[in-house]
């Protein structure tokens, strides 16, 4: 878990494992830093394997501008440095090489924010840095400059990108969104055309009014289901399937009141007292609910065959969801045996309807695409819910990838009626 009270250099090293780990930079790519209290900059080191750092790698350089440390800070310091004296406001910034985002910084492209509702919200506007030699003065310059526009994102001409925050969490929640819809829109323009929402309709999701309840007891079963949906949401994030800010789950307990993930809590790091119950109609006191309860309590009271819900937006799925390409499973048998016929609602029915929306969740339809929004996958019970959610991303994956190989050849109707015999489909 991360703190305020947890050390710079702790941050910066648990912030730069993460980086590195989900492939977001190389091993001498990338460098973070942290502006403290004092004035005093900490960032990561020159010349250091990125996937072996330890705290004491960490530089630190002071106000006065000695450098306190095993090593010589990143070479690319003084452009943090100067992003620092330019928005006073800034206190983290992350700078790394994700390959969708180097493909846009390559043909100078700023990726769509309005493919999907929320990101916008996360990264804000975005500015795009004139090209200078690594490390140089005229780099930090350009860079700051941008900056001093009001701008928290900036993508470099042929570099990567730089993101500065208030919190080191809160530069890589941009960093990470920034780099997904970059993702996003590369696979979407293999599938198709990408069809954003306008500006005007984008980020107008809304919570649920919902009064709360203090929870008498816990009993053994919710624990246990609590501690099973924290594995599985953080087996999600491992596999980019959830986003750290976005992904939902929630599993329906005995007496049928549900628990749901917490809403703007980073999903790499949820534990089970996050989770927030729902009974009732009432939320757990003093938590926040992911803005899909409705629709969850909806799926649930229409549904009784439905034990688990996850809403997501996995990129090679939600390729579909912002394209008006279809999602076929009749590609092999295990898609079809799970998948079954994916229907794609169109955007915000799920807010404006959560019953109607509800109702398409029959036992032969277990999944739902909602135009630039997400994927509703449900299943009898966690575990259920999450394999459809990995055959549905799978699924895309080798959909999409058949773009450069060479027509589909769907498995036809009387091997699809075999399918339904022989597994009970029908």
């Amino acid at each position: 878990m991360h703190s305020l009270l947890t050390h710079p250099a702790d941050q910066i090293l648990q912030m730069m494992e993460r980086i590195y780990h989900y492939g977001m930079t190389t091993t001498s790519g990338g460098n973070v830093s942290l502006l403290d209290e004092n004035g005093d900059i900490w960032i990561t080191p020159a010349g250091v394997d990125k996937g072996s750092l330890r705290r004491q790698d960490i530089v630190c350089v002071k106000r006065s501008g000695e450098v306190l440390g095993l090593h010589r800070p990143s070479s690319e310091f003084p452009f943090h440095q100067q992003i620092y004296r330019q928005r006073p406001d800034l206190k983290a910034v992350v700078h790394a090489h994700p390959p969708a985002l180097v493909a846009f910084s390559m043909v100078r492209r700023l990726p769509n924010l309005y493919l999907l509702p929320n990101d916008y919200q996360i990264c804000g506007d975005i500015g795009m840095a004139e090209y200078a030699l690594p490390g140089s003065e005229e780099l930090g310059q350009n860079i700051a400059s941008v900056f001093s526009e009001g701008v928290n994102a900036v993508m470099l001409e042929n570099h990567g990108v730089v993101i500065g925050s208030n919190t080191l969490y809160e530069a890589f929640n941009i960093f990470e969104t920034l780099d997904y819809c970059a993702r996003l829109e590369i696979k979407a323009n293999r599938l198709g055309i990408p069809l954003p929402q306008g500006k005007e309709s984008i980020g107008k999701k809304m919570h649920a009014n919902l009064d709360e309840f203090s929870p008498v007891t816990f009993s053994a079963k919710e624990k246990e289901l609590r501690r099973d949906m924290c594995e599985l949401i953080h087996r999600a994030y491992d596999q980019k399937l959830f986003t750290s800010t976005q992904g939902t789950f929630s599993q329906r307990l005995e007496d049928g009141s549900f628990i749901i993930t917490p809403y703007a809590v980073d999903r790499k790091y949820l534990e089970p007292e996050d989770l927030v119950r729902i009974e009732h109609g009432k939320k757990e006191a003093g938590k926040m609910p992911s803005r899909s309860v409705l629709l969850h309590q909806q799926i649930y009271e229409t549904q009784p065959h439905v034990g688990s819900i996850i809403i997501a937006h996995p990129p090679n799925i939600m390729a579909f969801a912002v394209t008006d390409s279809d999602f076929d499973s009749r590609t092999i048998p295990e898609s079809y045996i799970l998948l079954r016929t994916i229907p794609k609602l169109p955007y915000g029915m799920t807010f404006h309807s959560p019953l109607e929306s509800a109702k398409v969740f029959r036992e032969d339809t277990p999944l739902a695409l909602v135009a630039n929004d997400c994927v509703i996958v449900t299943g009898q019970n966690l575990l259920n819910a999450f394999d459809r959610l990995e055959v549905a991303e799978y699924s895309a994956k080798a959909l999409i990838s058949t773009r450069c190989l060479g027509e589909i050849v769907p498995i036809d109707e009387k091997k699809i009626k075999e399918i339904d015999i022989a597994f009970k489909l029908s």
